[in-house]
């Protein structure tokens, strides 16, 4: 009798701490909220799966790091981890959840800069969200629904958050909306300053592929400016850049024979603007537009170093090729 005793004694001891590994199992490894919804993680480019694992703790997705890194190696043996946003739920289990983040986001994140023009933000779009050549073609023609000055000029150079599988007039959409989010509160000021908001589009556009950095934009804008007043040809190399620019090298070198290019958007044989921006402006580019420096000067160099020379006559233009540039 003793000896079953101690037998029914150990066999419950044993239960009781089955239970009791059973209880942290499910807490550690288990749905942190058996009852959520779905939501979006965004895990960001270059964050640490260690910093993956905080953020999904802070947000309540998962209770245990420790869990979390354990289900991680299992099912992820390289620890790493794709940026971008998932839909993740607190009702999943530690090993969906890492499971779900061992797979392409449904979220993927792209960015392009200040300067571009529509062209090359195809070829990226292309590339990140693996469209078909049918596809690439169809963001190119996009009805953006603006006028038809807008054809370039108003993708807005930014970083966003794209789902995977959006189409391509979506992708063109969300551009045109952070554009109009960011640019709209100074079409007003455009009007005040008795300016087109096309025009200061397409001005931008011309001073965001000119200028060597944001300092030089001003006096940039200021002798753009001044050269329209009195009528002259603005005289962009950029433009001329834009004209030849071929999938590959959307932004060639210039030449002097480049300058007799027949396109209305070769600014030295035509005067006043081309007929709409040749890439996608930033808003130091817009502001410096809408407040130029002034000045007398309408001619411009850089040097080698990137210093730029401004002169008031082509006399002082020469002056300036034949110090700085030879």
């Amino acid at each position: 009798m003793i000896r079953v005793k101690g037998s029914t004694v150990m066999v419950g001891a044993g239960l009781l701490l089955l239970f009791a590994a059973a209880g942290l199992y499910a807490h550690y490894f288990g749905p942190a909220d058996p009852y959520a919804g779905t939501a979006q993680f965004v895990v960001q480019p270059n964050e640490s799966v260690e910093k993956v694992a905080e953020t999904l703790r802070a947000e309540g997705f998962i209770r245990s790091r420790t869990a979390f890194a354990i289900a991680l190696k299992k099912a992820n043996p390289h620890q790493q981890i794709q940026p971008g946003g998932y839909e993740l739920s607190a009702s999943m289990d530690v090993w969906s959840i890492a499971g779900a983040l061992s797979q392409p986001p449904a979220m993927v994140f792209f960015s392009f800069p200040p300067g571009w023009r529509k062209e090359q933000i195809a070829d990226k779009l292309a590339s990140v969200l693996n469209w078909t050549p049918a596809q690439k073609s169809e963001w190119l023609s996009v009805d953006t629904n603006l006028s038809p000055s807008f054809v370039e000029g108003v993708y807005f150079p930014d970083t966003y958050l794209i789902p995977s599988g959006e189409t391509p007039a979506g992708v063109a959409n969300m551009f045109v909306a952070r554009f109009q989010q960011q640019f709209a509160p100074y079409a007003s000021e455009a009007q005040a300053e008795g300016l087109q908001w096309p025009d200061v589009v397409t001005l931008a556009s011309l001073l965001e592929r000119e200028a060597a950095g944001a300092q030089d934009m001003p006096l940039i804008a200021g002798i753009m400016l001044n050269r329209l007043h009195k009528h002259m040809s603005l005289q962009i190399d950029a433009t001329l850049q834009y004209i030849k620019g071929t999938e590959g090298n959307w932004w060639p070198m210039p030449t002097a024979a480049d300058k007799s290019l027949p396109s209305p958007f070769n600014t030295y044989l035509h005067a006043g603007l081309p007929p709409h921006a040749i890439a996608e402006p930033g808003l130091g580019a817009l502001k410096a537009v809408l407040n130029p420096e002034k000045t007398d000067c309408l001619y411009y160099l850089h040097d080698p170093s990137g210093q730029i020379h401004c002169s008031a006559t082509y006399d002082g233009q020469l002056q300036n090729v034949n110090k700085y540039l030879k």
